[in-house]
């Protein structure tokens, strides 16, 4: 893997471990903000299968493909239920 897309990749994975650490805190509070925990579920979701995808690593692939799916029900039940 050439230069440029290990640092892209490297950037991927961090971004997508402090999201969803970020996420998961807030949602632990259990405070009126909580909801935007989803959202940060489905950034660091979307991140990681975007670094799966450029690893070559289905099963990560289809765990955040699920997770993505449960984050937006997340969202959806935050926002309209």
């Amino acid at each position: 893997m050439n230069q440029p897309a290990s640092r892209l990749l490297t950037w991927l994975k961090w971004i997508g471990t402090s999201t969803g650490v970020t996420g998961a805190l807030l949602v632990a509070l259990n405070i009126p903000q909580s909801g935007y925990g989803f959202l940060l579920f489905l950034i660091s979701s979307l991140t990681w299968f975007a670094a799966g995808w450029r690893m070559r690593e289905p099963s990560l692939m289809v765990l955040q493909g699920v997770f993505i799916g449960v984050n937006i029900l997340g969202i959806w039940r935050w926002l309209v239920v």
